[in-house]
Parts: structure tokens; sequence; C-alpha cells
């Protein structure tokens, strides 16, 4: 890991403190209905929009990056976000529906500012590595941090989980703006801006995106389906919730033993392939439970799953980091963070759907559609781009050697 600047430690860092107090995604359907009263219904569609918010902020954060820097983004996103989540519990449920999205989708933003400002530290070719940083520290913070919010919802109560994720989002604002350099003037970068293709154009001279952000978003409303229809699959066999725990709890502590050192082992090889396979091992887990719920096959399926996640996450984030053009870095990442959360949208309204119509056809459908994605990806792996020469640091597919 010694490719990795010191930058992109110190944005680490902050990340996982902001995501330590992250409670609000894991406990928001439980204060809504259980501290505000609301009934469930109700408290779905709260839910359902904030969700379209994030979703937005992802999609369209990076523009705002390419316009007018990242860090100024992460800052703006930060304030807002947090500002809003410490106001949250003091407003009118009415309000709700407003200013819930607001904060999301500035949520949404700080997380491309975040890839971006990792991507342009980093040279092509050793990306995998600050990505595998960042995405560690994260996921890190967001491991301990629901057993966090319990005790604070359990000591306190659920407004102070908003006022906490609240209070932390501002704090790494304010860190952020200390540890992150300056970004060139507004108008440099507008005008840099002007000049050449648009994004599609860049899009189309790079044909394996226009396969891979599509199978990402198929196969982000596959991945999710493990906070939706699976603990109601499990609870309908017979299955206790601890049981999902832990299958929770092997995720989490797989992906925090093994992504690091899997990136550093895998770095040589061609990215395509390794996201590709890492789709279909995606697939093949929810394959295993077609034959029906058992905790040996739920426990294998989530291994699989968690697996897939290793090799497809970081290196896909990569990937599309080396495809950007100069000036391009935030929207390209922007693409991808949309695409790879928008799981949270379409997942569960399409899994519930199909669970209650025809319960046996959702893990084989599931399993399907991942197989489909992977392949997919590594057939467009082969797709030249322009003159067959791929972006700076990619080639038909296959990364240049730059790391030492």
């Amino acid at each position: 890991m010694r490719a990795v600047p010191r930058p992109v430690w110190l944005l680490s860092a902050g990340i996982f403190v902001n995501m330590l107090v992250a409670f609000t995604f894991v406990y928001l359907f439980v204060y809504l209905t259980q501290g505000r009263g609301l009934a469930v219904t109700t408290a779905g569609a709260i839910a359902g929009v904030g969700g379209l918010g994030l979703v937005a902020g992802n999609f369209t954060g990076g523009w705002f990056g390419d316009r007018y820097g990242h860090r100024r983004t992460l800052l703006a996103g930060s304030v807002v976000s947090g500002a809003g989540l410490v106001l949250l519990p003091a407003l009118p449920t009415w309000a709700l529906p407003v200013v819930l999205p607001l904060c999301q989708y500035a949520s949404g933003t700080i997380r491309a500012a975040n890839a971006a400002l990792v991507a342009v530290a980093m040279p092509p070719g050793a990306r995998r590595q600050g990505v595998a940083v960042m995405r560690f520290a994260a996921n890190a913070g967001f491991t301990l941090g629901p057993p966090l919010g319990a005790l604070v919802a359990a000591h306190f109560s659920y407004p102070w989980l908003f006022r906490a994720d609240g209070l932390g989002t501002l704090l790494f604002a304010g860190y952020a703006a200390r540890v992150l350099s300056a970004d060139a003037p507004p108008r440099a970068k507008a005008a840099e801006q002007r000049r050449g293709p648009g994004v599609w154009a860049q899009l189309r001279a790079r044909p394996a995106l226009l396969v891979l952000l599509p199978a990402i978003v198929v196969v982000d409303t596959v991945y999710r389906q493990q906070y939706s229809t699976l603990p109601v699959f499990l609870a309908d066999h017979g299955l206790s919730t601890g049981v999902y725990g832990a299958l929770l709890a092997i995720n989490g502590g797989v992906i925090l033993c093994l992504e690091l050192p899997a990136t550093v082992a895998l770095r040589r090889l061609a990215p395509l392939r390794i996201v590709g396979t890492g789709l279909l091992l995606v697939g093949a887990g929810f394959a295993v439970l077609a034959g029906g719920a058992a905790v040996a096959g739920a426990a294998v399926m989530m291994l699989l799953v968690t697996a897939g996640e290793i090799l497809y996450k970081t290196p896909a984030t990569a990937y599309v980091a080396d495809c950007a053009p100069d000036g391009f870095q935030g929207r390209f990442q922007s693409l991808y963070a949309g695409a790879s959360v928008s799981g949270t949208v379409l997942a569960p309204p399409l899994g519930a759907a199909l669970y209650q119509a025809a319960p046996q056809l959702l893990w084989p459908v599931c399993a399907a559609l991942a197989a489909l994605a992977g392949l997919a990806v590594l057939t467009g792996g082969r797709l030249r781009a322009g003159n067959g020469t791929g972006p700076a640091g990619v080639v038909d597919g296959m990364e240049t050697i730059t790391v030492s």
C-alpha cells in the first residue's frame, strides 16, 4: 500500500469517523414508526423519497465537483447534510419529506466527492489500492456504527441518533477543510469544461463503460435483496433474526479482513475480468437460496456474495476512475456511484413484488440477472474504444502495469 499517498489516508480516516456515526440509514424506519408514531406505509414513503435523494446526489454530485472543485463539493454537502440532520428531530412531520431528501442528496454528493478526491490523488494503475483503503475505512466505520447507535438510542433517544450523525458530518467538514488541499479556481474549471466533447461523447468513446454501468445497476438491485427480501425469506422459513444478524456479521467481517489483501494480490490482473467474476459470484450466492433456507446454505450464500463484493466493487470504482479523461473525474465517479446505490431504491419494491407473486422464483431470477451482468462485463472488456486503445492506464479492458 506504499502507492497510497498521505491525502488518501487522511481522507479515509475522516470517512471512518463519519461512518461511525452514520446511524440514520439503519434506524430511520424504526425512528419514523416508533419515534414519530407514523404508519408503516407513511414511513415507507418518506424513507423511499429519502432514498431517491441519495441516489440523485450520487448521480449528480460529480458535476458540482468537476465545475466547482471536489473539496468545495465535499464541504458544502457535509454542511448541508450535517445541519439538516441536527435539525431534523425538531421539525414537524410534514417537513420530513422535504428535509430528509435534501440531507440524503447532500450525503450522495459527499460520496461522489470522496471517490473523486481519491481518484485524482492516485495515478492510473494504482487507484485500486486507494479505493480499497477508502472502502476499508467506510466499512469499518459502518460495521461499528450500528451497535454504537443502538447504545445511543437505548441510553438517550432516537432523535440523538440524528443529532450525532449530523454533528459528526459537520466535524468531518471541518476536518476535511484542514487536511485537503484547496481546489483550483472555479472559473478555471468552468473554462476547461467548455472545451472538448461532453460526457456522452466521452462515454461512447469507452464502450466497455456503457456495458459496465448498467451491469452494476442490475447487480446492485440483486445484491441489496439481502437487506430487504432476504430477512423476510429467512423468517418465513423459521430462521431467527439472530441468524440474519450473523449473516451480516459474516459479510462485514470478511470484507474487513480480506478486501485490502485481495486488492493488493490482484492488482496486476485485468480489472473487468475481476469485476465480471465478482458479479458471477454474487449470482452464485443467491442461487444457493433456490435450494431452500437452512443455516448452512445461508452462510454459504453470504460467503459467495461477500467474495463477489470484494472482487467487483473496488476494481470497478478504480476502472471508472482510470477511464475518466481530465476534467471528467467527478462526473464519471458520479455515474458509477449512482449506479452502485441504485439498488437502495429498486431492490425493495421489485424484490418484494416478485416474492409476493412467485416466491420460488425470486432467487433463481436474482442469480440469473447477476450471471448475465457478469457475462456482459466479461464480454464488454474486449470492446475497443475509438482507435482500439482505451483511456490512460487501460487498453482493451486490460490495465497497463504501472504499480511497482
